[in-house]
């Protein structure tokens, strides 16, 4: 039995090494966007903390979790992400509810008839001053 011991801890230990680690995760307070207006052409990054509604044209972008990775680790940037248009008439209508990554920018974008949206990053802060609890959706730059 002394065998099968030394034989299943030197398993164990070789797995270790060779499977990767699980990764710990960041929580961001920010979330960094890019937004293309397709009638314009304009790409417009912008800032968005989370838990506040930024609009972007006729999109309101709202993200609730911000994650990477230490710098130690494969970079995996996300967000999950509620995104909302706003009519002519004023009607919300929830048109998106997901992750978004950075590294894959094609997976879960918002691809919309006139605005693309993407995630470029999570930060722990921003040149844009935290939003006060009574405002209402700050628009973007550019939207």
């Amino acid at each position: 039995m002394p065998m099968v011991r030394k034989g299943l801890a030197a398993f164990v230990a070789i797995l270790a090494l060779i499977s990767p680690a699980l990764a710990e995760t960041i929580a961001n307070p920010v979330a960094q966007f890019s937004g293309l207006d397709k009638i314009t052409g304009r790409i417009t990054t912008f800032d968005v903390y989370v838990n506040e509604t930024v609009q972007f044209g006729a999109l309101q972008i709202t993200p609730r979790a911000c994650y990477t990775r230490p710098p130690t680790e494969t970079q995996r940037t996300s967000v999950f992400v509620e995104v909302d248009q706003v009519n002519l008439s004023g009607k919300i209508e929830r048109i998106f509810t997901g992750w978004m990554f950075a590294d894959s920018p094609a997976l879960n974008a918002i691809d919309h008839a006139v605005y693309d949206i993407w995630l470029l990053d999570c930060k722990q802060s921003s040149d844009v001053p935290p939003p006060d609890a009574t405002t209402q959706p700050a628009p973007a730059a550019g939207g």
